[in-house]
């Protein structure tokens, strides 16, 4: 390489760190026309050996094995290096500070699991002691999380036994025995047990098989869409106990709808009591969030207590002032002081709840991983994907002896956590205690405390969820068929059914990644004037076509659902197919009756030039696409060369050739120009030192 700038290594770099773009650089590069045979020859091209043995053993490895005692338990390597002077003070503020938001919280997402209040609680303390063990991430903070505990309550609903069976029986000739076959024979708690169970089995299987980048199929726009629409499932359920009024049970499917409904028809029975307390609660939570925690936050990084302040006067008004008594609101009620008593889950329930268990772990997965990650980048350390699904795995097995819910990671606790000086997983301990402080002395306190006051936290709590709905913007203006499928995943989820709703939402993501490969970017190449530049004449206006040369770039796979793309777009490009250039969109054409061959072609191009420098994968139908191709333009005495293809790709097409009996037969070179060099050579009937590669 020669370099007619002499000082350029002495060049000052700009902020990007860049040289400075300069017209008077020139770079000669001075080397021999390659095929890729000659090419692979001097450069001592190998295909990397891959023995069985070393496969297995590398399997083995990835498997935890080995080092499989200090890897899954990762408090065995932070623990040692535990800095009380460094760590202690931090983790002590945020555990109380954490814990004090996981009493309010924790009381009111239990009642979207349809369970007693003092469940949240129980999450709060045993599942997440576990997850200190096994856990990667000491900033997040797991418990209850609306959109899980709703989708829990769901199948808590559907499986457990209501009140309504026995109605059933009084108002109709139905016997006992009948209604008792019937109905569900199971509480809700040991739903809820059963279905948290599931859930860890399933995260514990996934870890086993090395699992975790499942979650990289919920996209961002799956996710936001599903949990914006999951938010209103979440307002709708508290819609009864903030107006005050008493709704009948409803079916699985449209409850939005139809509990707008039902609270309308019920207007006239409006507690109104109920509704004022719901407003005074919102409104001064909502104050305290949009104004004072700004304004506090820049002075203290412990937050004011609202929502747990809110409980706390709400019990009392409601102590002293008789609300039950005197306008019929609807309290807490029961709640028992001490640690529960373990009990195995009905385990015959397992295949009954299976398939809403695994909505769940991807749920619950996938939203705790993306918090997880979110402040392994902000502090620069790792997170383990699949020690993560151990850890959530661990965690659901052992709280669903104790009558718990999936837990999952909070974005708003998370955030205060991290926000209150979080160090390590001690944090977490911390607040567990003090949780086991309200467990066995304070509960009962919270008895008298009505639930609307639990509901407007709830529903306030819901605001970041409500305000995901902008993104609909951002994905519109970034691709349209990430709105689409933010569209349809938030329109099904909110309007008919939660799980209804994540596989739409899935199969929407299938959808766009088909019709994304069935949309490849494809152009005509020129060679910008003195250089071995190839560019989109389309695009780069000094980028000019080679006379007698046709140079198609292809991006993306080439294989079984894309062949008949590849082959019609290339000869559209070219000009083999009349009427090529009528339309805008002609990437997506495929061969129609409206076009015609033109068997002209051959008079005004001489070579075809297949640009697979952007080939990420070829597969034998799409290997067979190329070879009939390559015929079809042979048969008008063109060439057709390849260019650019990786090693991958090559290997391929050399596996293919010693297989089938239609071979492709074509030259392979490194780089477009390489190719184009070869050509102009063999036009001009110079002698080429090279030989023709058959690959």
């Amino acid at each position: 390489m020669k370099d007619n700038d002499k000082d350029w290594e002495k060049e000052k770099l700009n902020p990007n760190g860049w040289l400075p773009s300069r017209p008077s650089q020139q770079f000669n590069v001075v080397r021999r026309v390659y095929q890729q045979e000659a090419l692979n020859k001097d450069a001592d091209y190998q295909v990397p050996d891959s023995p069985l043995s070393h496969r297995c053993k590398k399997a083995l490895k990835s498997c935890g094995f080995g080092d499989c005692l200090l890897n899954s338990v990762p408090i065995a390597k932070w623990l040692p290096r535990y800095s009380p002077r460094r760590d202690l003070v931090g983790d002590l503020v945020a555990g109380a500070t954490t814990a004090v938001m996981h009493i309010p919280q924790g009381m009111a997402y239990a009642l979207l699991a349809e369970v007693p209040p003092i469940v949240g609680l129980y999450m709060a303390f045993f599942p997440v002691l576990v997850y200190v063990v096994f856990g990667t991430s000491p900033h997040v903070s797991m418990g209850t999380f609306a959109v899980a505990c709703l989708m829990a309550g769901k199948v808590v609903t559907q499986y457990s036994a209501h009140p309504e069976y026995a109605n059933l029986v009084n108002a109709t000739n139905v016997t006992a025995a009948d209604a008792m076959m019937a109905a569900p024979q199971y509480t809700p708690l040991q739903v809820l047990s059963v279905v948290c169970l599931t859930v860890g089995f399933f995260q514990i299987a996934m870890w086993a098989l090395r699992l975790g980048a499942l979650s990289t199929l919920l996209s961002e726009p799956l996710v936001s869409g599903f949990t914006t629409a999951a938010s209103f499932q979440v307002l709708s359920s508290q819609l009864k106990d903030l107006f005050g009024v008493k709704i009948h049970k409803l079916g699985p499917n449209y409850k939005v709808v139809l509990t707008v409904i039902e609270v309308v028809k019920n207007m006239p029975y409006l507690n109104w009591a109920a509704l004022v307390i719901s407003i005074i609660t919102c409104l001064i939570i909502a104050l305290n969030n949009e104004l004072l925690k700004p304004w506090v936050s820049k002075r203290c990084r412990v937050p004011v207590p609202i929502e747990l302040l809110a409980i706390v006067v709400g019990t009392l008004v409601s102590r002293f002032g008789g609300l039950k008594e005197q306008f019929g609101i609807a309290l807490v009620g029961h709640i028992p002081t001490g640690l529960p008593v373990p009990e195995p889950p009905p385990v015959e329930l397992v295949p009954s709840v299976a398939l809403d268990a695994f909505t769940i772990t991807m749920v619950t997965y996938t939203i705790s991983m993306s918090m997880a990650l979110i402040f392994a980048a902000k502090e620069k350390y790792e997170i383990d994907a699949n020690q993560e699904l151990l850890a959530l795995g661990a965690s659901n097995v052992f709280g669903s002896f104790f009558c718990c819910a999936p837990i999952c990671a909070s974005l708003s606790r998370s955030y205060i956590q991290y926000q209150a000086g979080s160090k390590t997983g001690l944090t977490t301990v911390v607040s567990a205690l003090l949780i086991l402080c309200v467990l066995l002395w304070i509960g009962p306190f919270f008895e008298q405390l009505p639930r609307c006051v639990l509901a407007s936290i709830i529903v306030v709590s819901l605001k970041g969820m409500f305000m995901q709905v902008k993104e609909l913007r951002k994905f519109w203006r970034l691709s349209k068929l990430d709105a689409i499928v933010w569209l349809v995943t938030f329109l099904t989820t909110m309007l008919v059914n939660i799980d209804i709703g994540l596989a739409a939402g899935l199969l929407a993501s299938v959808a766009t990644l088909f019709c994304r490969s069935q949309k490849p970017y494809t152009c005509l190449l020129g060679r910008v004037l003195d250089t071995d530049l190839y560019l989109d004449t389309k695009r780069y206006r000094a980028a000019e076509e080679i006379p007698g040369i046709k140079i198609f770039h292809y991006c993306g796979g080439l294989n079984f659902a894309t062949k008949n793309l590849f082959r019609s777009t290339l000869f559209r490009k070219i000009g083999y197919l009349k009427g090529a250039e009528t339309s805008p969109d002609e990437d997506n054409l495929t061969r129609s009756e409206s076009c015609e061959w033109d068997p002209t072609i051959g008079n005004r191009v001489q070579c075809v030039i297949i640009d697979a420098t952007a080939l990420s994968y070829v597969d034998a139908p799409g290997i067979k696409s190329l070879v009939a191709a390559q015929r079809e333009l042979a048969t008008n005495n063109i060439t057709v060369l390849l260019a650019g293809a990786n090693g991958p790709v090559l290997e391929m097409i050399e596996r293919y050739n010693s297989l089938e009996s239609e071979r492709l037969q074509l030259d392979t070179f490194p780089t477009v120009h390489d190719a184009v060099v070869y050509h102009k050579i063999l036009i001009s009937r110079k002698p080429d030192p090279a030989i023709t590669v058959v690959t």
